[in-house]
């Protein structure tokens, strides 16, 4: 069964039957968080890449902003029983869709922001599909952990 994971939303199973999904990845995140052995995973969109901009909205909606959405992805699959020395991380987006002149480079920072929080937790990212102008659709599938990215010029498992 898929499950959509809105812009600046998070969702997390232990179900093997489902199937996160979120599209459009742009200049924003999608994290995919899977534990092999405990069999529970979780996937994340987030928007910016820090929350000082805001701690309002950060706080009423931590997933987003990277440095407060990844926090709370890797607490929730630790509350369904992930190991951190077990997870499989896999990202996608942080593109450069509508910053051709890149004054802004909201996908760069997103990626930088992902990599320091993953980093000081011990978790290495095992695939991604980052940067460029195409949007994305990240998919995981609970049963086995599989992601897979989609464009418009196909489809490939990270």
């Amino acid at each position: 069964m898929n499950h959509t994971v809105g812009i600046a939303e998070m969702k997390v199973s232990k179900h093997e039957r489902d199937v996160l999904v979120t599209y459009s990845l742009g200049s924003c995140i999608g994290l995919s968080l899977y534990d092999p052995i405990a069999r529970v995973g979780g996937m994340i969109h987030c928007m910016l890449p820090l929350s000082k901009i805001d701690p309002a909205k950060a706080q009423a909606n931590p997933s987003m902003f990277t440095d407060t959405g990844i926090v709370a992805l890797l607490q929730a699959v630790f509350d369904l029983g992930a190991e951190r020395r077990n997870l499989v991380a896999k990202a996608a987006g942080c593109g450069e869709l509508l910053d051709e002149k890149g004054l802004f480079k909201i996908g760069e920072r997103n990626y930088a922001v992902l990599r320091k929080i993953l980093w000081k937790n011990n978790i290495l990212i095992s695939g991604e599909d980052v940067g460029g102008s195409l949007p994305r659709t990240m998919f995981l599938h609970m049963a086995d952990g599989k992601t897979v990215v989609k464009t418009r010029n196909g489809e490939a498992e990270l």
